[in-house]
């Protein structure tokens, strides 16, 4: 505490007198709005955004626990000090950004930051997808790139996100490191290199569409059967881009592959950081598919593709048998990809040698049943596709075994070795080119997943979120995550716990043997329960917002069996939670 005209202050409120003192007059004029308000001067100035493996996310406005000109400048000279150390300042940074509001802002003050740290810069001439800033890192030998994007979060946030050179999000070492330089670094202290100059003098390269090429040519060697979407020429269309960075490229690439009959939503086209016509831009939320559809109704369209703001995650609803368009699950369209991808390969005679893919471990287990019928490899890492790329980089360099496909729950996938992170373009291109393979055999998406179920067993996923607000917010989630572990549950949905994993403290635990065996997997705080009925329940503080999320993974003689095991399950651990 200090003293200011005899008023005691505590340091949040230094801190933001310090701010009006020497903040841009914008941000002092929203300061000044929040003077009377201590508990949110005490939310914006008591703390650091966090900085982590997912780099930096939160809302932007004024303050240290914020996404705003300054913290971005700090992360920016953090990294830079890093790379500094590394010796690698030459090989450069390559920097992108979404549509999102102030997105072209923070990428231009990110490059004049690391410009004026010695740091050479690529920086996008416009809004390119996620992925393209994994691609880059790798074609580019750079030593890192940035990301300027919340993915699919609200209109209000905005997030900063760190690639290393393998082209996968960096590791928690690495953060960790970095973390430490920005604590360390004074917001206001941070200096930039004109952006004009730099551009003039070369320090800043620009790259547009000859790169795009580049890349949509590597993304098209992903094609499983290049002759599908010709057989299916009646196939309808619909994409949205829900106002963000997948309004061009997909498109593009969905037109070169042969998808003659394709329509964008014309209302959600341009890109628009307000997303006006959404609540959230999230393809996980299937209101967001409202003037999708009703496109698709309008023009007889046998799906919806949608696109998050920064074009790494795909939805999908698509037409049943009665004309009625059914969201298809981030867990279902994996194993799909997957039963397709395999399928098409061994009916054409071109499956690779020792086939292998990559799921997290909040992943339906339909993926493993796929994978079992067709021999194919099955890895499980932890929550983050930067995990599903340590494994993919891991195989390269031992020479072994042929990627088919990584994915995650929460809508990404990824088919090729060009990324290490999930990839909307590939991932639209491939399930065009999925549904024109159901579609020449007159079967919808929605048939292909019955039949899978039919085939494999009825499974059925869902996630729930519990919130947390505060500042006092990460504190609150770890005692709910100190609570499970001190007294976990016996049982769930009616049904008796066999097994219970705690990857913090690395093992699983059998319930009825009392064994111990090792998860072989990083340490990260999850729990999970392995039910006798084979159903799992998984929980786990969220990395980039303030929630625990609970996974329900249930399995069923038929397809009303496995939700109502969903309800019995989330049911309990509700109450338990509470």
């Amino acid at each position: 505490m200090t003293k200011r005209d005899g008023l005691i202050m505590t340091r949040y409120r230094c801190e933001y007198e310090r701010w009006l003192q020497n903040a841009d007059e914008e941000s002092v004029r929203l300061l000044k709005e929040i003077e009377n308000d201590d508990r949110e001067i005490e939310y914006r100035f008591s703390k650091n955004l966090s900085f982590g493996t997912a780099g930096l996310r939160g809302v932007m406005m004024p303050g240290l626990y914020a996404m705003n000109a300054y913290t971005v400048g700090a992360a920016t000279a953090g990294l830079a000090r890093y790379i500094r150390e590394l010796g690698a300042e030459e090989r450069g940074v390559l920097i992108g950004c979404d549509s999102r509001l102030h997105s072209r802002e923070y990428a231009e003050r990110a490059a004049c930051v690391m410009v004026e740290n010695g740091v050479k810069v690529y920086l996008f001439d416009e809004l390119r997808p996620t992925p393209m800033v994994s691609y880059g890192v790798r074609e580019l030998n750079c030593i890192a790139g940035i990301n300027i994007t919340a993915s699919h979060n609200p209109k209000e946030y905005n997030g900063y996100k760190v690639y290393y050179e393998d082209g996968a999000q960096i590791s928690p070492a690495q953060a960790q490191i970095i973390a430490s330089y920005i604590d360390r670094t004074d917001v206001f202290s941070v200096s930039a290199y004109p952006y004009e100059k730099a551009l003039k003098e070369g320090k800043i390269v620009l790259l547009g569409r000859d790169f795009d090429e580049k890349y949509l040519a590597r993304v098209m060697e992903e094609q499983v059967d290049r002759e599908a979407v010709k057989r299916a020429k009646d196939l309808k269309i619909v994409y949205t881009p829900f106002h963000g960075a997948g309004y061009r490229l997909v498109p593009e690439v969905l037109r070169r592959i042969g998808v003659g009959q394709l329509y964008v939503v014309p209302e959600q086209e341009a890109p628009d950081g307000n997303f006006p016509t959404v609540r959230s831009p999230n393809p996980e939320n299937p209101e967001g598919f409202a003037c999708g559809i009703a496109l698709a109704k309008r023009i007889g369209a046998d799906l919806v593709i949608a696109t998050d703001p920064d074009c790494d995650r795909v939805g999908v609803t698509a037409k049943n048998a009665a004309g009625e368009f059914e969201t298809v699950s981030g867990n279902c369209m994996g194993a799909l990809l997957l039963d397709y991808i395999m399928r098409a390969h061994k009916e054409n005679g071109t499956t690779p040698p020792d086939p292998y893919a990559v799921k997290t471990i909040v992943t339906t287990d339909l993926a493993l049943e796929v994978c079992r019928r067709y021999g194919v490899k099955l890895y499980e890492v932890l929550t983050g596709f930067k995990y599903i790329g340590e494994v993919m980089t891991g195989c390269q360099r031992k020479g072994k075994g042929s990627f088919i496909l990584g994915y995650e729950e929460s809508y990404g996938y990824l088919n090729g070795t060009y990324a290490r992170d999930k990839d909307g373009v590939v991932a639209s291109m491939l399930i065009a080119e999925m549904a024109a393979y159901y579609a020449s055999r007159s079967m919808t998406l929605i048939d292909a997943r019955e039949e899978l179920m039919k085939t494999f067993g009825f499974f059925a996923e869902k996630t729930v979120s519990v919130q947390f607000s505060g500042v006092d917010a990460a504190e609150k989630m770890k005692k709910v995550m100190e609570k499970i572990r001190r007294d976990p549950p016996e049982t769930i949905g009616g049904v008796r716990v066999r097994r219970v994993g705690d990857y913090l403290d690395g093992h699983f635990t059998c319930k009825v043997t009392g064994n111990r065996k090792k998860t072989g997997l990083p340490l990260s705080d999850v729990l999970s329960f392995t039910l006798f009925d084979r159903c799992k329940v998984l929980v786990r503080p969220s990395g980039t917002e303030p929630k625990v999320k609970i996974y329900f993974l249930c399995r069923g003689k038929d397809a009303a069996q496995a939700q109502r095991k969903i309800a019995a399950c989330e049911e309990d651990m509700r109450k338990y939670i509470r």
